[in-house]
C-alpha cells in the first residue's frame, strides 16, 4: 500500500507538470476507522469506514488550487490532474502562492516517532467488544445510574506526499482510544453527567478501559449535589483535563492567517512580555508516541521544535509559506503538532494547598473567545476550594475576560501534563478570575 500510494502521488505531479503546471504538491493516502460503542449492556453502534484519497496543489501561470478526488485509478488521477490544471488556469493569480523553498525540506528528521503498532492493527471485533464490556461491568451497578455508554474507537493511516520541486515523504500511525460517558440520577431532575477518554499511538500506551469507566463514574458521582456557586472574584485552579481547552482558545490567535486577516491579539505581540513568566510552550512534532507528531507537514516542510510562547513572551507564529509571505516573514509551519506546555514542580494537592481557597474548574461548559480582542465568556464546573481542599461541587458559573490577560495572571503551572492529546498542559492556576454565579 505505500508503494501505492507513492506512486499515485508521484503520477498526479507528473501530470500536474506536463499538463503546464509550474508547481505541484501531491499526497496520496489510505485510512481505516473502526468504532463500536455499547449502551447499558447492549451492543449499540458499530462503523467501520475505509476511505482512499488524492489532494493536490497546483500552481498554474500564477494562480493557484486544490483539489482531491477518491478515485485513485491511474487513468483517472491522470484525468483528475489535467481537468485540475485547466480550471486553475481560469482563477485570478496571487503573487504570494508558491510551493516552499526546497531549503525548507531539508534537516527532516530519521528518527523512528514509534507511530505504529501492529498490536493495534490486529485489534478485531472480539476486542473491541470485551473493552466495551469490561467497561460497562465497571459502572452498570452503580447507585443512581441512569445510563452508560462505553466505546472504542481505533484505526490506522498511511500518508504519501511529493512535491515538484524535490520533496518527497511518507507518514504513518495508529490509534487506539477507549471510553465510557455516564448519566446519574440526582434530586429533582438533576441528571449530572461525566464522560472519560483516553488513547495513543500504541498499545501499551492507551489505558484500561474499566480504568477509564470507573473514573468517568467517579467524576459523575462527585457532581451529585451541584449547586450555582457564588459571584466572587477568586483564584481558579483549572485541571489538567480543562487546561488544554483554555490553552487552544490562546493559542488560536497564534495563526498566520489571523494576525494576516487582522483577526488575532497576537498581532504585533512577538518579542513583548505579554503573559506570564510561568507559561512557556513548546510545539514538538518529534515527541516519540506523540497524538500529533510528525517527520514533516502538510507542506513537507520539515519538522522540527518550534517555541511559541517563551516566559510570557510570544515568540513565534504558525506560519505556512503562504501568510508568511503575505507577512513578510519567514515560514515556520502553518498547523500545529504537540503542544506542551513546560510544567512547574507541585502536584495537585500541593497547588490546592497552596491556594487556601477558591474554585477548581474540572470542565468547561460551552462559551466563546475571540481571536481578533481575546475577549471570552465560558461556563464552568468543579469544586469550590476550601481550606485547601477540595470542597462542595458547584455547577453553571461563567467566568468571563480576556485571554491574554488572564494568561498574564497564570500564578502556578502543575506537574502532571495531560496525557491523552497533542495538547499537553498540566493543572494552571489564575489569580484574580471574575465567576458569575449565585
Amino acid at each position: 500500500m505505500r508503494d501505492e500510494l507513492l506512486q499515485r502521488a508521484r503520477q498526479a505531479v507528473e501530470a500536474a507538470t506536463a499538463a503546464g503546471a509550474q508547481g505541484a504538491y501531491a499526497s496520496a493516502s489510505r485510512s481505516r476507522d473502526v468504532e463500536f460503542s455499547m449502551r447499558d449492556g447492549a451492543l449499540e453502534t458499530v462503523k467501520d469506514a475505509t476511505s482512499r484519497g488524492l489532494y493536490v496543489k497546483l500552481y498554474v501561470d500564477g494562480r493557484y488550487s486544490s483539489s482531491s478526488t477518491n478515485d485513485l485509478r491511474p487513468d483517472a488521477v491522470t484525468s483528475f490532474v489535467n481537468d485540475a490544471v485547466a480550471l486553475t488556469r481560469a482563477l485570478a493569480p496571487d503573487e504570494h502562492r508558491a510551493l516552499p523553498n526546497p531549503s525548507l525540506y531539508e534537516g527532516r528528521s530519521d528518527i523512528d516517532l514509534e507511530l505504529v503498532d501492529d498490536g493495534v492493527k490486529g485489534v478485531d471485533r472480539d476486542e473491541r467488544m470485551r473493552l466495551c464490556e469490561a467497561a460497562q461491568s465497571s459502572v452498570n451497578a452503580a447507585d443512581k445510574l441512569i445510563s452508560a455508554t462505553s466505546g472504542t474507537s481505533d484505526g490506522h493511516y498511511l500518508t504519501a506526499a511529493v512535491s515538484s520541486n524535490g520533496f518527497e515523504g511518507v507518514q504513518e500511525a495508529t490509534y487506539l482510544w477507549m471510553g465510557t460517558e455516564v448519566t446519574l440520577q440526582d434530586e429533582g431532575d438533576v441528571r449530572p453527567q461525566a464522560w472519560y477518554w483516553g488513547g495513543a499511538a500504541r498499545r501499551d500506551d492507551a489505558p484500561s478501559a474499566s480504568k477509564m469507566a470507573a473514573e468517568a463514574l467517579a467524576r459523575a458521582e462527585a457532581m451529585l449535589g451541584s449547586t450555582k456557586g457564588p459571584t466572587q472574584k477568586a483564584t481558579m485552579i483549572v485541571e489538567n483535563r480543562a487546561a488544554g481547552n483554555l490553552v487552544r482558545r490562546l493559542l488560536a490567535g497564534a495563526s498566520g492567517r489571523a494576525v494576516q486577516q487582522g483577526q488575532s491579539f497576537w498581532e504585533g505581540q512577538l518579542g513583548k512580555k505579554r503573559f506570564s513568566d510561568k507559561l512557556t510552550i513548546i510545539d514538538d512534532p518529534l515527541r516519540k508516541r506523540g497524538l500529533a507528531s510528525r517527520l514533516f507537514d502538510d507542506e513537507g516542510i520539515a519538522a522540527k521544535p518550534l517555541t511559541i510562547i517563551e516566559g510570557g513572551v510570544p515568540t513565534n507564529l504558525y506560519l505556512g509559506t503562504y501568510y508568511a509571505s503575505k507577512l513578510g516573514m519567514d515560514p515556520t509551519t502553518g498547523s500545529g503538532s504537540n503542544r506542551v506546555v513546560t510544567p512547574g514542580d507541585k502536584s495537585l494537592e500541593e497547588l490546592l494547598a497552596d491556594v487556601g481557597s477558591g474554585v477548581f474548574v474540572t470542565s468547561w461548559l460551552g462559551g466563546n473567545a475571540d481571536t481578533t480582542t481575546g475577549d471570552f465568556s465560558m461556563g464552568c464546573r468543579g469544586h469550590l476550594v476550601e481550606n485547601g481542599q477540595l470542597g462542595a461541587p458547584i455547577t453553571e458559573m461563567n467566568i468571563t475576560g480576556n485571554l491574554a490577560d488572564l494568561f498574564a495572571q497564570l500564578a502556578a503551572v502543575g506537574n502532571d501534563p495531560y496525557p491523552y492529546s497533542s495538547l499537553l498542559a498540566p493543572t494552571l492556576v489564575f489569580e484574580g478570575v471574575q465567576f458569575a454565579g449565585s
